[in-house]
């Protein structure tokens, strides 16, 4: 009768056999990846969905002290179903062409972001934030190239020219004179960074001043990437007003700051990392 139905189903009969052998195997390794499953399916809901294989790695050792193999978790992740939330890309487009008597600055950076030292290459951008029942919020932050750390905010309102004025002296005011001989300041070609007042404030701080190509968004990709990550874990929708919005981006930026770990830091926080490039 086994010959016969090993016939039917087209297998040879020493095959049917090796597969009968291995049952135990089976056994055990189903029962391995579910308790492997468990611990990625705890830090999998600790974000919401929001996390890929490699940030449940890093927090799997950072935060639970267990060493997975992130095409293990991957594996896992396909087989269980556990599907990461992917940010869409903004729907939004750029601010207005800038006038006659605003200018641009060449690009200093080439997409060279990080230069090994920190608080030498600032980053900055604006993005725009939907809460309550379709209200718009602005936020404007600086960013370093070298740590990660999110160095200013400034949540507003309006897109008023005043919106980079507060985040620029909010920069100056954590760095508190502390300028690197060589600091460069780069942001796109938007009519906040080429305002004449906007390129006055910069020169008197002492920072170079660094613009992406016109309608080049790679030229920026390391700030897009932390506004991208910040709206794939934070909902807005449910702010009612301009204050609970801010409350809530200060809330995620000291997370992202201290607590969110990234692969391309050596498995560190920003924080952590800064601390890390200023002891060598």
């Amino acid at each position: 009768m086994t010959r016969y139905l090993c016939e039917i189903a087209e297998v040879s009969l020493s095959g049917y056999y090796r597969w009968l052998g291995a049952e135990e195997h089976r056994q055990l390794r189903q029962a391995a990846d579910e308790r492997d499953l468990a611990l990625i399916k705890l830090h999998f809901d600790a974000l919401d969905g929001k996390a890929g294989a490699l940030v449940i790695k890093m927090r799997l050792e950072q935060i639970s002290g267990v060493v997975m193999n992130h095409k293990k978790i991957r594996r896992l992740m396909h087989k269980f179903n556990l599907v990461a939330k992917i940010r869409q890309a903004n729907p939004y487009r750029k601010m207005a062409k800038a006038t006659q008597e605003h200018q641009t600055c060449p690009n200093l950076l080439k997409r060279h972001f990080d230069q090994g030292e920190p608080e030498k290459v600032f980053l900055t951008d604006i993005t725009y934030l939907r809460y309550g029942n379709g209200q718009w919020a602005y936020l404007s932050c600086v960013k370093d190239g070298a740590t990660r750390q999110i160095l200013a905010e400034c949540v507003s309102s309006t897109l008023e020219l005043s919106l980079v004025k507060r985040t620029i002296t909010s920069l100056l005011e954590r760095l508190d004179g502390n300028i690197h001989p060589e600091a460069i300041f780069h942001s796109d070609q938007g009519m906040h960074y080429t305002h004449p007042k906007t390129l006055t404030q910069l020169k008197k701080a002492g920072f170079k001043q660094s613009m992406s190509r016109k309608g080049n968004c790679w030229d920026n990709a390391s700030m897009e990437s932390f506004f991208g990550h910040m709206k794939d874990d934070v909902n807005f929708t449910d702010c009612q007003t301009i204050r609970e919005v801010q409350e809530r981006v200060s809330e995620y930026i000291a997370y992202y700051n201290s607590e969110r770990y990234q692969w391309t830091l050596k498995k560190m926080t920003p924080d952590e990392f800064r601390s890390h490039l200023l002891a060598c």
